[in-house]
């Protein structure tokens, strides 16, 4: 299924069949289209001119595994890189990162790579693993996760820039198990039970009801597969929750900030074994901060000027929480 010339879905359908996700296939071409040739995106066209900048050069260097980087055993020409990089710019902001493309830097908004790093270590071992990342934003950690070995990874978010962006990286990597759908996990079907992992790493705090995000989630699984869960939390004791009335560090779309415990709770209610925090970490403002490549406010306008400690409204500053569990076997 090509819906443009650089962004082709033919491969992904194709290796649908025969598996657990070949119940997907009735429905997710519409999916795609409808995800990506809405004309509610104004700046769709703008996008798509970018990718189609990109210059054809060969990438035989690929680093996935401790980074994100591509380049070239032949050096390539200034004008070339130029040119990629222009093409790159026209993308901003860029968000996920950071990247290395054949000469240019993509120092994005979040370093996704020290979160990738303290999750990591307490994962099922990914290689061979079919799976899901749910709000992967522009598909960093999709990336990361076939550099640790996964069989097939679907990334799945409704924004048509991320999904160009990704593209722009798929272009020079050429044909990879890896694809960013544009949609949001209510596109999957209920029930699939067909991932053997599945990611949702800072949405669970956007849905207006975690408790169906969390049995979202729970029916992608194959029996016996994991759950990894990276959101903002509280400190607090059991059945504490944070409902901000307003805005929390300047976003209005902050739903529910649970303490660890009560986070802990809602997953057994839901039906998930063995749900355990495996990291807490406070976001810092190295973490997640403004660059060249993502211009307008970040993490140190959203905090109180006098207390870092707090929001910029007064509620205490971005805690974050990895919570990994199991589907029922």
């Amino acid at each position: 299924m090509k819906i443009h010339p650089r962004i082709d879905y033919s491969e992904l359908l194709r290796s649908l069949e025969g598996t657990r996700l070949e119940p997907w296939l009735a429905q997710l071409p519409q999916q795609i289209e409808e995800g990506l040739c809405s004309d509610r995106f104004g700046d769709l066209p703008m996008w798509l001119e970018a990718l189609d900048k990109l210059p054809d050069v060969t990438t035989d260097v690929i680093n996935l595994r401790d980074a994100v980087e591509l380049s070239s055993s032949a050096a390539l020409d200034a004008e070339t890189e130029s040119r990629i990089h222009d093409a790159l710019a026209e993308l901003i902001p860029w968000r996920k990162g950071p990247y290395q493309i054949h000469g240019t830097y993509i120092d994005t908004e979040w370093h996704s790579d020290w979160k990738w790093n303290r999750v990591l270590p307490h994962l099922a071992p990914l290689e061979n693993r079919t799976i899901l990342d749910v709000g992967c934003g522009n598909g960093y950690h999709c990336w990361r996760m076939l550099g640790e070995g996964a069989n097939r990874v679907i990334g799945i978010d409704p924004s048509p820039r991320f999904v160009v962006q990704f593209h722009m990286l798929k272009h020079f990597i050429g044909s990879a198990p890896v694809d960013l759908l544009p949609v949001g996990i209510e596109a999957v079907p209920p029930n699939l039970q067909a991932f053997d992992t599945t990611f949702s790493m800072g949405v669970l705090y956007h849905r207006r009801s975690p408790m169906d995000h969390l049995r979202e989630l729970k029916s992608t699984l194959r029996p016996g597969g994991q759950v990894v869960l990276e959101t903002l939390v509280i400190d607090g004791k059991l059945g504490e929750v944070l409902v901000p009335e307003g805005r929390y560090a300047k976003m209005n779309n902050v739903w529910f900030l649970p303490s660890c415990d009560t986070l802990i709770s809602w997953m057994r209610k839901c039906g998930y074994q063995n749900p355990r925090v495996v990291d807490i970490n406070q976001t810092s403002t190295e973490e997640q901060r403004s660059t060249d490549w993502m211009r307008f406010h970040s993490l140190p306008e959203f905090l109180d000027p006098q207390d870092s400690s707090l929001t910029a409204e007064g509620h205490p500053a971005p805690l974050r929480a990895v919570i990994v569990a199991e589907a029922p076997r």
